[in-house]
């Protein structure tokens, strides 16, 4: 299950198009892209933390071009790398705590809006989203392709910009709350996710080991039963 269905991403790929067309022809490397996009992401966050939900949510919305151009002008430029790929997941993580630390702060300093259960929904949706993307990196470093789950970066980007850019402070702040409740809970959900498809894609693997250590066992008590002198 995903919450952001294909074709949307599909189509947002194909308007950016031209965008990173553009980066390509004037020789814009992927990672300055990378690190503007971070920028942003950095820059929302502060905008957020001032209380201006509604601006913070457009500006996030309309930079997060940035977001998918550097993989997008990495591949059609051939200036992919090892070293650009770590960048970009790191920096990732820099913007993902960047944004819900800048709601948390605005839970714990708005005269009006201020509420300790939604800077601590704030705290749970940064770890939540961390390990969404260390339980990724972990399994693919076992040789485990773990893209699975309902939150996605591209998931988590949408629900950080669109509903507040449309609604801001809506209903007193309880579209937010909405927001960042759900963002945090199909975090979690997503790590569990992630966790219980390791465990099933390796438990074959341990039961095939204990299987083949067991006959090994059996096979060395076997040539020391025959080995052992025998007593008259």
């Amino acid at each position: 299950m995903q919450l952001l269905p294909d074709s949307i991403k599909n189509g947002y790929l194909r308007v950016v198009d031209p965008v990173a067309n553009w980066f390509v022809r004037n020789g814009v490397h992927p990672n300055t892209i990378t690190a503007i996009g971070t920028a942003c992401s950095m820059i929302g966050g502060g905008i957020y933390a001032a209380g201006h939900i509604s601006i913070a949510g457009w500006f996030l919305g309309l930079t997060a071009l940035f977001d998918v151009l550097d993989g997008t002008v990495a591949r059609r430029s051939n200036k992919s790398s090892t070293f650009g790929a770590f960048l970009d997941s790191t920096l990732d993580r820099v913007a993902d705590g960047a944004v819900l630390g800048g709601l948390a702060i605005f839970y714990a300093w708005d005269p009006v809006h201020h509420s300790l259960p939604m800077l601590v929904t704030c705290i749970l949706g940064i770890m939540g989203a961390y390990l969404t993307s260390y339980t990724r990196a972990r399994a693919e470093a076992l040789g485990i392709d773990a893209k699975v789950g309902m939150l996605q970066r591209p998931e988590r980007v949408v629900l950080l910009s669109a509903p507040q850019a449309l609604f801001g402070l809506a209903l007193g702040g309880l579209v937010l709350a909405a927001i960042i409740i759900l963002l945090t809970v199909t975090a979690w959900i997503t790590v569990i996710q992630r966790v219980a498809f390791v465990y099933e894609a390796t438990r074959q693997d341990t039961d095939a080991l204990r299987v083949t250590t067991g006959e090994q066992q059996q096979r060395s008590w076997r040539r020391r039963r025959r080995q052992a002198p025998r007593t008259l």
